[in-house]
């Protein structure tokens, strides 16, 4: 394992030059303390855990002190905005300092989150508040340990530098890795400024550096195309697999490499709600729980889009085709696995949407329930399960196909727990708990931010004393109202 004075540097986005990216040094915090570090995203830059506990670790991650190879640059791109095209956005608080090169050969991108004003600050302080870092910290690393493609967290460092939002609040940095932070809207904004350019080194850069596989291809952007459109059918399966809302799926917040990135107003559902909206700004429910689907292939029709320049239209409208099947595809195999199924039969996604819709008449807590279906012999689960149903007929009635379904499937009873608990949670990152974490965090009390955090690092396993982590949420703790604000 490493000391940070170890890390091996290439910047090679870096190195495409300012017409990428800005250099902009980071913005110091005052009273740099560690609230938080992951020590799984560590060993990803071969760092030594102990390292957190350095004064220098807090003082790198907080804008005081920097690499000497270090090359922090503002990324500049745009997007559409729930639905709107905004010409110009870019790293408004955010830097990426440098590419960590592990002994591996992986590329690491180091992003510092609340660094400051750039040039793409838009009138805004450049900052992230405590409370916004700490829950993409909290996401990032419980989605990764759920199996969903995510960015990950490296730490979270507060400070007694005052922001103001809709109240004072105590500013923070966060860091997160990524193996690149390019999005759909980079190659929007050279599209749409009618910079080609750029636009094909972009291309480029993305197709060398993190598509290689695709270079010997007939038709290698069209095969980089291919394989985005399958990774994003497969990461929004996930999504949905697991009830997870991102709740800004704008397309600056989507990544090139498939990944859930830039988290904002996200929740896990509690009870079931194909219509729910997690961010309280999104008034129409452009992104709720059952538009993440379509909203996804909006995005990367925009996308193909911004690709045209590169790309023939009409295969990149084949490619395009393919999101819906594979996407349908990845997400019947994950439910079948929630349910315990280890074959296929034709009516399997019929007998999913059944049972969905008795959840959604029932307000039934979505994770739990999966859970607890894998307990015990099917007669026995479902006779649990089912007092938690409203429509007790309809319940009924799915649970002796669901039953019959299962007495067709090879195995024991014991196999079959075992697959369940193996891919059925027994904690999720409730809003409610992250509001709790961050309640005490507010107050000086990093300990639930790190208990919750070690907690969600081993979803599936029961940890002894850990129940109250396990728990249906107070009815309080349904009805967070959680903001873009940050």
């Amino acid at each position: 394992m490493k000391a940070l004075d170890q890390l091996t540097f290439d910047n090679r986005f870096a190195r495409l030059g300012d017409a990428f990216s800005t250099q902009v040094l980071p913005e110091p915090i005052a009273d740099p303390r560690l609230v938080v570090a992951s020590e799984s995203a560590m060993a990803l830059l071969e760092l030594d855990p102990a390292q957190a506990d350095l004064p220098v670790f807090a003082e790198l991650f907080s804008g005081h002190k920097l690499w000497e190879e270090a090359d922090p640059r503002a990324m500049v791109y745009s997007g559409h905005q729930f639905g709107s095209y905004n010409p110009r956005l870019g790293d408004g608080r955010g830097l990426l300092l440098a590419e960590v090169l592990n002994d591996k050969g992986e590329h690491w991108d180091l992003h510092l989150k609340g660094a400051g004003q750039t040039p793409y600050s838009r009138m805004g302080d450049g900052r992230a508040v405590l409370r916004s870092s700490i829950r993409e910290f909290l996401a990032s690393e419980a989605l990764h340990a759920l199996g969903i493609p995510s960015s990950r967290a490296l730490c979270v460092i507060g400070s007694s530098t005052a922001v103001w939002r809709e109240t004072r609040e105590s500013a923070a940095m966060l860091t997160r890795l990524a193996q690149s932070h390019v999005r759909f809207g980079h190659f929007e904004y050279f599209y749409y400024t009618k910079q080609p350019e750029q636009q094909r080194v972009l291309i480029d850069h993305v197709l060398e550096q993190h598509y290689p596989e695709c270079r010997d291809a007939e038709q290698p952007y069209l095969a980089m195309f291919h394989t985005i459109v399958e990774r994003n059918a497969e990461l929004i399966a996930r999504w949905q697999a697991y009830g997870f809302c991102h709740g800004v799926m704008n397309t600056d917040n989507m990544s090139i490499l498939g990944i859930t990135f830039d988290f904002g107003p996200y929740a896990f559902l509690d009870d079931f709600d194909a219509n729910f909206i997690c961010n309280h700004s999104d008034d129409r429910g452009r992104y709720s729980y059952a538009n993440q689907v379509p909203i996804a292939h909006w995005n990367l029709s925009a996308l193909a889009q911004a690709l045209t320049t590169v790309i023939e239209v009409e295969p990149l409208k084949e490619a395009l085709g393919l999101f819906l099947p594979l996407y349908q595809a990845h997400y019947l195999d994950l439910m079948r696995r929630r349910l315990g199924l280890t074959t296929a039969e034709d009516d399997d996604m019929a007998l999913v949407e059944r049972l969905l819709q008795c959840m959604q008449r029932g307000g039934v807590d979505y994770s739990l329930f999966f859970r607890k279906l894998g307990e015990q012999p099917v007669a026995d689960a479902l006779k649990v399960v089912r007092d938690d149903f409203i429509d007790l007929a309809g319940f009924d009635a799915w649970g002796a196909d669901y039953l019959a379904r299962c007495e067709r499937e090879p195995g024991n009873a014991e196999g079959r727990r075992e697959r369940m608990h193996a891919v059925n949670p027994l904690y999720v990152l409730r809003n409610y708990l992250a509001q709790k974490a961050i309640e005490a965090a507010e107050a000086g009390d990093y300990s639930e931010v790190r208990q919750l955090h070690q907690v969600l690092t081993r979803p599936f396993e029961e940890q002894p004393g850990m129940q109250a982590y396990a728990e249906r949420p107070p009815e309080w703790g349904k009805h967070l109202e959680i903001s873009c604000s940050s």
